[in-house]
């Protein structure tokens, strides 16, 4: 593949690895690409057909009944990261009949009685369909870990449970993009306060944040452990600064396009004689 506007693709600068340290990530950074915000928002736009069209060609192999392979996008950071930025401007830009978007809030009375996986493999997403989670699973071992809301046996537990969980999504013929939109405390502020001083982003604020951002040692530690202990071969974790959120969403953009590239979808051969059907329809 040919990527002009990239050094090496996020695939690759951005997969945690082995010795990842999320200390290391400077979430300023814009690794692999080449230009400005200008240059990255006409990358974004140029890249949005390539998107739109592999989508579709998946979608339509879902209609005719030839779909065996989806996609679930895995959305997790901090408050003010991007995720919804992603879903409107990376999601946004194709066909939202072939999209499954779920948001996981504070798990309800009836999902508290089941394992914490029972509602997670409820919305993965069909043959043929791109699923997107906002937020997920790993919430049980983030803040389920900094607050303390399972005991330790149970947080460590879940991380092979997830491990297990992930390796089976990916056997089914889900491709797993999980991405952490890593954004840095300082840029985190600068977005906070914009919500308080326009009255249009004011129902985007919850002070519960602010009480979270004093947190953030213990977050980026679970966080560290989550990675470690879950980026596995097939359902490798990707670290994308945040900072730039033009650069969040073009990289996020370009594992998505590369997911469905592996999967390569095909459109449908008509179940019908194309010409005698162009014929009736000329005589009508």
């Amino acid at each position: 593949m040919n990527y002009p506007a990239w050094t090496a693709h996020p695939a690759v600068t951005l997969r945690a690895g082995a010795g990842f340290r999320l200390d290391d990530v400077d979430a300023g950074a814009t690794p692999g690409f080449l230009g400005d915000k200008t240059a990255g928002k006409r990358e974004l736009h140029a890249r949005r057909d390539r998107l739109g069209d592999l989508q579709e060609r998946l979608f339509a192999e879902s209609r005719a009944g030839e779909a065996e392979d989806g996609v679930l996008l895995v959305l997790q950071a901090m408050d003010t990261a991007g995720k919804g930025g992603i879903i409107r401007h990376v999601v946004g830009g194709v066909d939202p009949q072939g999209v499954e978007l779920a948001a996981f809030k504070a798990p309800t009375p009836e999902e508290r009685a089941h394992d914490f996986l029972w509602r997670i493999e409820k919305r993965l997403p069909e043959p043929g369909f791109i699923g997107v989670f906002d937020r997920s699973h790993y919430e049980d071992v983030l803040i389920g870990r900094v607050h303390e809301l399972a005991g330790a046996d149970e947080i460590e537990r879940r991380y092979d449970a997830i491990v297990d969980f992930e390796r089976r999504v990916t056997a089914s013929g889900i491709r797993l993009i999980k991405v952490m939109l890593h954004i840095s405390p300082a840029e985190q502020k600068k977005r906070l306060m914009e919500r308080l001083e326009r009255p249009d982003k004011h129902w985007k604020y919850n002070p519960g944040d602010v009480d979270e951002r004093m947190l953030w040692p213990e977050y980026m530690k679970a966080y560290q452990i989550a990675i470690e202990r879950t980026s596995t071969e097939d359902a490798p974790w990707y670290v994308v600064p945040a900072d730039h959120k033009w650069y969040a969403r073009l990289a996020v953009q370009e594992l998505l396009i590369t997911a469905l590239e592996d999967i390569d979808p095909q459109w449908p051969t008509a179940d019908f004689d194309v010409e005698a059907e162009k014929q009736r329809l000329a005589a009508s």
